[in-house]
């Protein structure tokens, strides 16, 4: 299993690089714009992430929780607070639920306190992903941060 590094910024709290995909950041350095070669949208607003490269994201009818990342269907648990699958790569929790652990054959490794991803696990790809999981992966972490500047707030 190959390993890539997820890589932040010095202060800790942006993600700046998956392996070689460079992810930029807006002028204002507050909001990913582009990965690698892929643009990130926003919605007018610019609160809503809307589409990563060509793959549009679509939002429940409230428009607070997105249920599909292009043509692939994104699963929660029963409370609907917990992502369980994007397309057939099924997620797993750690035993309390906090951390994911695996995205489809990606397996995540966290730093020493155990806060943020610090490297993927990758089966036979070498050390780069192709586009489709480079997206799933992504999008999966951008939520994880998501969901953790939520609970900032409250």
């Amino acid at each position: 299993m190959a390993e890539i590094e997820l890589e932040y910024d010095r202060l800790g709290s942006r993600l700046r690089s998956i392996g070689t995909v460079v992810i930029e950041y807006d002028r204002m350095g507050s909001r990913p714009c582009r990965l690698g070669p892929h643009l990130l949208e926003y919605d007018v607003m610019g609160s809503r992430l809307r589409a990563i490269g060509g793959v549009e994201i679509d939002y429940d009818r409230l428009g607070s929780r997105p249920c599909a990342l292009g043509d692939i269907a994104l699963e929660y648990d029963r409370l609907g607070s917990r992502l369980r699958r994007v397309g057939s790569y099924e997620l797993t929790y750690d035993r309390l639920g906090a951390r994911v652990r695996t995205i489809g054959p990606m397996t995540l490794q966290y730093d020493r306190l155990g806060a943020r991803p610090k490297r993927v696990g990758v089966p036979d790809a070498g050390t780069s992903l192709d586009d489709d999981d480079l997206t799933i992966l992504y999008f999966v972490l951008y939520e994880i941060e998501r969901r953790e500047e939520e609970a900032r707030r409250r």
